[in-house]
């Protein structure tokens, strides 16, 4: 008995694709990106493990010493995993946003898979949904391992939760802020239309968008205020708190600078208190408890400006010859 056999050898072969058409096609031209960027995941998830299970080593060890934790030891490795996690999105943004569409611009890609059955829109969107969702799921995964070290560990490490190395790089604002300077470094390559150019452009604007987050990142939280007696010592309270601004007061409410009777001598200070009336002292700051809800808005602001941008990218390029 003989089996006949229909059909061409390449579609007797052929196996059926999980991933096709242009999916296939941004992944395939982004091959190498998408498998720095996993291997950048990986091994960052890997030594951050690493560095927890340190940590969690000394503190046994200063426990059963009785010593105090060796902070040198313990603040040179949380700035060095810090610093490259306060870098991350702007390295995104650099090597990852800004040649995205400029690339193809510049080697005349754009205009040959335009030609195609393709629409324009549909292949900027997926290149742009490709970059970004692999820069939202590369940050995610950090940001969760890194809060994963830190938040327990947070009262032995030496920065306030305040600094850009904590509140940067845990819970929502990593990913957010890595988005906002990818989507900054897409819009830049699609107006510059030159990769080195859109680079360049794109370094200074993350140096410049991180200095003024670092500048106005107090202004997410609502500030609470503290008034204790002139004399006495700052509260305990106060300890893990983050200051905004401090006073003197005077018992009918009046405030004064700080320095308001920073005289010579003690006696022209004490002539000068008592002349003004001042008993307390007030502390306007910003607490822990705040820094989920502060991280969340911060968040949201980004996120909103992620998408105006990404927006506007789009609209630019569909309206624009490539």
């Amino acid at each position: 008995m003989s089996t006949t056999v229909t059909g061409t050898p390449a579609a007797r072969t052929a196996r059926p694709r999980v991933l096709r058409g242009l999916t296939w096609l941004v992944l395939r031209q982004h091959r190498t990106t998408l498998i720095c960027v996993l291997a950048l995941v990986v091994l960052g998830s890997l030594w951050i493990v690493y560095q927890r299970g340190q940590l969690n080593d000394l503190l046994a060890a200063a426990d059963r010493s009785g010593k105090s934790v060796p902070q040198p030891a313990v603040g040179e490795s949380f700035s060095r995993l810090t610093s490259l996690l306060t870098l991350l999105p702007g390295v995104l943004a650099v090597f990852l946003g800004a040649p995205l569409i400029a690339a193809d611009q510049e080697q005349g890609t754009a205009q040959l898979v335009t030609t195609q059955s393709v629409t324009r829109r549909r292949w900027l969107a997926a290149k742009l949904g490709w970059c970004l969702l692999i820069t939202l799921v590369a940050c995610s995964v950090l940001s969760a391992v890194f809060t994963w070290w830190w938040r327990p560990n947070r009262s032995v490490l030496p920065n306030l939760w305040m600094d850009a190395s904590a509140f940067d790089t845990t819970g929502p604002v990593l990913p957010a802020l890595a988005l906002f300077l990818t989507a900054a470094g897409i819009t830049i390559g699609i107006l510059l239309r030159r990769v080195l150019a859109s680079m360049v452009v794109t370094f200074v604007f993350c140096v410049a968008a991180q200095t003024a987050w670092g500048m106005y990142r107090d202004l997410l939280g609502t500030p609470r205020t503290l008034t204790y007696p002139l004399d006495a010592a700052l509260p305990a309270r106060l300890d893990d708190a983050y200051e905004v601004d401090r006073w003197v007061g005077s018992a009918d409410g009046h405030l004064y600078g700080w320095g308001s009777c920073a005289e010579v001598t003690e006696k022209a200070t004490n002539a000068c208190i008592e002349e003004k009336g001042i008993v307390n002292n007030v502390y306007e700051y910003l607490d822990y408890d705040q820094m989920a809800a502060m991280q969340w808005t911060g968040a949201g602001i980004l996120l909103a400006g992620t998408v105006v941008l990404t927006a506007f990218a789009l609209w630019w390029a569909s309206r624009r010859p490539l």
